[in-house]
């Protein structure tokens, strides 16, 4: 009876440590998505190459310094249904769900909020858990910003290659000159880049990746209302 009644006391001393360690962790990430409305943000993979001592460029821009041409085919091909959801688009998630295998989704239904979400404050590898955490936290992220703050921040922090972080980085990196002055051609490729950074080279894309930029390049030419939220 005594050994049944420490495990009852150990079990619910876990539980308990579980609960009030889910509680800090949502304390403390409403309190960073407040502060990340405001001020610069970085993310986590920033975080872990600074501490591994790696190089990051990363130069925070102002979302009226970065290219219309990027915003609109970031939109296009990343989240069409950017302005017209409030962090996570339900309709493809149910879809990812459906066609989900026994070893987890086999492709990704993020929006732009979700990836904002996991690179500000999860990891990169795909999961059911990660997605789980990821979903509320991008809900909180729609609550707390408006749509041009998302779209900034995302464009702030994702990766487009090795240590290169954000439209700054990229546009100086790949083309040599700011991200206010990216033509469609490389705001597409920039965009379509952005699935696999560390494979896709937007200065000298493969033959797959420049059939994608163009595809793009021709969404956003009639595309304009998918991105009337951050006018």
């Amino acid at each position: 009876m005594a050994s049944k009644s420490r495990r009852r006391g150990l079990l619910a001393n876990i539980i308990r440590f579980l609960l009030i360690a889910g509680l800090a962790l949502a304390v403390i990430a409403a309190g960073l998505t407040l502060l990340y409305r405001f001020v610069p943000p970085i993310s986590t993979l920033m975080l872990a190459r600074w501490l591994q001592g790696e190089p990051v460029d990363r130069r925070y821009v102002p979302l009226d310094r970065i290219s219309e041409f990027l915003q609109v085919a970031v939109i296009v091909s990343e989240d069409a249904r950017f302005c017209r959801h409030s962090g996570v688009d339900w309709g493809a998630l149910r879809e990812v769900i459906d066609e989900a295998d026994g070893e987890g989704p086999t492709r990704g239904a993020s929006t732009i909020a979700m990836q904002t979400a996991k690179n500000l404050f999860l990891w990169p590898s795909r999961s059911y858990l990660r997605k789980g955490v990821e979903i509320p936290l991008a809900l909180l992220i729609g609550v707390e910003w408006p749509k041009r703050r998302i779209l900034e921040v995302y464009l702030n922090v994702a990766e487009w290659g090795d240590g290169i972080f954000g439209a700054e980085a990229a546009a100086r990196h790949y083309f040599n000159k700011s991200a206010d002055r990216l033509d469609a051609r490389e705001a597409a490729l920039l965009a379509t880049a952005l699935p696999a950074p560390s494979r896709r080279n937007s200065a000298r894309p493969s033959r797959r990746h420049a059939g994608l930029a163009a595809r793009i390049v021709a969404r956003a030419h009639s595309a304009e209302t998918l991105a009337e939220c951050v006018e």
